[in-house]
């Protein structure tokens, strides 16, 4: 599987260590920065990674911030997107197999290293059930037009 990942400053430090665990359990990864703890905007990196996701370019996306919830709202701003913040692994689960979300946000001020990687994988191995959750995947669609 093709992921994007982004991060913002603050999350910049963490992101490595995830795109590593990602690459070693054989996911190939597109970074769309930061690349240091300069002071930088996380809505552009939100918008990059959400974009890439939503055009097919990458099948999921990852981003990161301080706490993983600005990074995920700016994300919900792009059409097509289902981000979802998560400290803890079984809320990435059900966040896929009932809300088919395709980017997990986290925030490296919030949780460590190894949470963030058992989080991620919890996230990645989770299937969409389908079958009741869409009409509420559809509904969350159609509120995208209004």
């Amino acid at each position: 599987m093709k992921l994007a990942i982004g991060c913002d400053h603050v999350g910049w430090e963490l992101k490595p260590a995830i795109i590593e665990f990602l690459e070693e359990i054989g996911h190939t990864v597109q970074d769309f920065g930061t690349t240091s703890d300069l002071r930088v905007d996380y809505p552009e990196y939100a918008q990059a990674v959400s974009e890439a996701v939503v055009s097919k370019k990458c099948d999921l996306g990852i981003l990161i911030c301080g706490t993983g919830v600005g990074i995920s709202i700016a994300a919900n701003k792009i059409k097509g997107v289902r981000a979802v913040v998560c400290s803890e692994p079984y809320s990435a689960k059900l966040s896929r197999e009932h809300n088919n979300t395709n980017i997990l946000a986290f925030g490296s001020r919030v949780i460590g290293s190894e949470l963030a990687k058992m989080i991620t994988k919890e996230w990645l191995e989770a299937v969409y059930e389908d079958g009741r959750h869409q009409k509420r995947v559809d509904q969350i669609a159609e509120i995208e037009n209004l």
